[in-house]
């Protein structure tokens, strides 16, 4: 990208951001949501992690704005463009990185911001897949925390389904919008690798359980 394109990219970057913003929160107030489970919300309790498939993320962004969460988002020109949104909508500022880019430092950061008592969330299978298969990084930051680590699942209907690697689920103008959360997992400080993979799979299992629940629940035909 040049100089130039890349100065009025920068301009414009915020006001778009803000247009999206509004357009999410609007569709989002439009939704009639049902929430089942040990909601992580009502309870009060901080630090927290919410833990979800990436396909869920746009619905999840509506849902969960203005509570200043933390979401770690990756260093490219689309990552620019969510975390423009992101802001708008009531986030804090993201730590940039991924499983290529700036892992470990981004890591750190997102660390240090939820213990500070906020609200942390992960796309476990982001940024680039495979759908549905949990990144290790979710486990290390809930043992550098200590914080619990609530599955999410979200469904909704009617919705489109986008054609991305993930098949990003956009619920429509008075969507019927579910979402489903497990019982939390808690990952030891002291946990060794073996440990880490013993709950990345357990956890990948029960993500998996509440979205076919949810998507059953609604009528939906199963994803896989």
């Amino acid at each position: 990208m040049t100089r130039r394109r890349a100065l009025v990219r920068s301009r414009w970057l915020p006001w778009l951001g803000g247009l999206a913003a509004l357009a999410l929160r609007a569709l989002g107030a439009s939704w009639r949501v049902r929430a089942e489970g040990p909601d992580p919300f009502a309870s009060g309790e901080r630090p927290l992690l919410g833990a979800l498939w990436h396909r869920g993320f746009l619905a999840a962004a509506a849902l969960f704005r203005d509570r200043d969460a933390v979401v770690m988002v990756s260093r490219s020109r689309d990552g620019d463009w969510i975390e423009a949104v992101l802001r708008r909508l009531g986030y804090a500022a993201s730590p940039r990185g991924s499983s290529s880019r700036g892992a470990s430092g981004a890591l750190r950061q997102q660390i240090g911001l939820v213990a500070e008592g906020r609200i942390g969330a992960l796309l476990c299978d982001g940024p680039r897949g495979p759908a549905r298969r949990a990144k290790p990084g979710v486990l290390a930051l809930a043992r550098g925390t200590g914080a619990p680590l609530y599955p999410l699942a979200i469904a909704a209907r009617p919705a489109l389904r986008l054609g991305s690697w993930d098949r990003t689920l956009l619920p429509l103008p008075f969507a019927r919008v579910l979402c489903l959360y497990g019982e939390p997992l808690r990952v030891p400080r002291d946990a060794n690798e073996a440990k880490l993979e013993e709950l990345r799979l357990r956890l990948e299992r029960e993500l998996d359980r509440l979205t076919e629940a949810a998507d059953a629940r609604l009528g939906l035909p199963p994803e896989r």
